[in-house]
């Protein structure tokens, strides 16, 4: 072989070296890199093409499904009740994911290891392939019940519900308004995508916020139940004693306005006095909360209260959870304030229908969970969450002393509009100060039914609501939608 042919035929040798080294480095060592890369507009193309599977509640009725569409990207992905569930469902889009869709991808793109027989058949069948199913634990006539409540407050509510079985910790309903619709956020038209997405996101009212888990606000006098679980676990009382009563209460290392507390009217007793202790929850005596915490101090305070979830995380199925807050390292006029929810208690209302749904189970708190079940596309099982224990925030014996305390209320208290003919009800109303006087205060509201067999547990927030700041009140907003949601699961 002459020396030219010799060097070109090297060459060619070199370039195909080459070649195999860098479709190697490509297909091996860079693939998992490339696939990732958000500038990878095929493999985008491809996973939104793809038949993801469906977000199913009750008798498996869809609220997240894909169906065919005439264009490039072949499925378009819909929500049937999408006002209703779009905090929950969350949106699938070209550019983002959020909610179920988000940290269920793995099973509703298929992507899921276990998945991979199903995987397997398509391809050798030919067929497109397949997403799985997430059920959900959400009770469609509860979360209707909760969404038609709190809308019923007007175009400009802003606020929240979330409703728990309380021996199991399933949510049945979680709700939060203002809401937008993920139909348009999942459109195929990008253009007008960018363009909504962008109105919401600049939307003072925060439509995008799932309220039920991110919003965290002073939860006032629905607080008192965990200082009346504090005050019972610790043996300083029981349901019929008497406790310090009031119209008024100097807050330690307080003088003046600024430390004295009042009840706003209600009938509380003189100061000095002694009161029942269900007159105290029945009227809500900022007085004798105040004075209760001091009496279990602040350590025993915060024992009971992250007995019950606070300083806390525990819930991944929906993200980002705020964590709800019981302040430590509080002097006496500080934890005084802190017994009727204020200060710089701060609560989500799923973590004042864990306070609830604890109570209702006899102290024991369950950790919250939304998914139900991981399902192939032909329904198989693929995993089932089971009930799990989060913590013993107090004893059965106090959660029942507490419960009597919550009946009275209901019945006799600021907590009737709750009242259920023929069902025993216990709930606790709130109302609580912003600390800005050209804001209405919050209202809150938390019950659980039947008292003598609780089947669910349920918290109503409203953060803001287009009504006259005189009838802002915890039971008179929230103690109607917390008795429907509550008929809703009990029939």
């Amino acid at each position: 072989m002459n020396k030219p042919i010799r060097t070109i035929s090297i060459f060619c040798l070199l370039l195909f070296l080459a070649l195999m080294v860098n479709a190697t480095y490509l297909q091996y060592w860079k693939a998992g890199k490339l696939d990732d890369d958000p500038r990878n507009r095929r493999e985008l193309v491809a996973s939104y093409s793809r038949e993801r599977g469906a977000i199913l509640v009750g008798r498996n009725d869809a609220v997240a499904k894909s169906v065919k569409s005439h264009d490039e990207y072949q499925y378009q992905r819909t929500y049937p009740a999408p006002l209703q569930y779009a905090p929950i469902t969350g949106w699938f889009s070209y550019y983002s994911s959020t909610g179920i869709e988000r940290t269920q991808n793995d099973v509703l793109s298929g992507e899921d290891s276990r998945l991979f027989v199903t995987k397997l058949v398509d391809l050798i069948s030919n067929d497109p392939p397949q997403g799985g199913n997430v059920l959900l634990t959400v009770d469609p006539d509860a979360q209707a019940a909760a969404y038609n409540g709190l809308k019923g407050l007007g175009a400009g509510v802003q606020g929240a519900v979330v409703a728990i079985e309380p021996d199991t910790g399933k949510i049945l309903a979680m709700v939060s308004l203002p809401t937008y619709d993920p139909n348009k956020l999942a459109s195929h038209d990008l253009a007008q995508v960018t363009e909504d997405f962008k109105t919401l996101n600049a939307d003072p009212a925060e439509p995008l916020l799932n309220r039920a888990i991110q919003t965290r606000l002073p939860p006032g006098s629905t607080f008192k139940v965990v200082t009346a679980a504090a005050a019972i676990e610790k043996g300083l009382y029981k349901a019929d004693d008497l406790v310090p009563g009031g119209v008024t209460y100097q807050l330690p290392l307080t003088r003046g306005e600024t430390g004295l507390i009042d009840n706003e009217g209600r009938s509380c007793g003189a100061n000095g006095s002694k009161i029942p202790f269900t007159q105290a929850m029945e009227q809500s005596c900022n007085t004798s909360f105040a004075q209760i915490a001091g009496q279990v101090g602040a350590d025993d305070m915060a024992e009971t209260a992250e007995g019950f979830g606070f300083n806390s995380h525990y819930f991944d199925e929906l993200t980002p959870q705020a964590e709800s807050v019981f302040p430590t390292d509080i002097d006496d006029a500080q934890l005084g304030q802190t017994g009727f929810g204020q200060f710089d208690v701060s609560a989500t209302p799923l973590q004042m229908a864990m306070v609830a749904a604890g109570l209702a189970n006899g102290g024991t708190v369950m950790r919250p969970y939304i998914v139900d079940e991981e399902q192939s596309a032909d329904l198989d099982v693929l995993d089932k969450t089971e009930p799990q224990e989060l913590s013993k925030a107090v004893s059965s014996t106090t959660a029942s002393e507490v419960t009597k305390l919550m009946v009275a209320t209901v019945d006799n208290g600021t907590a009737s509009p709750a009242a259920i003919p023929g069902v025993q009800v216990a709930g606790k109303t709130g109302t609580a100060q912003t600390g800005q006087t050209d804001r209405s205060p919050y209202a809150w509201f938390i019950s659980y039914a039947p008292a003598d067999d609780p089947q669910v547990a349920v918290a109503v927030m409203i953060q803001n609501a287009d009504i006259p700041r005189s009838e802002i009140a915890g039971g008179l907003l929230g103690g109607p939608i917390a008795k429907a949601v509550m008929e809703a699961v009990i029939k």
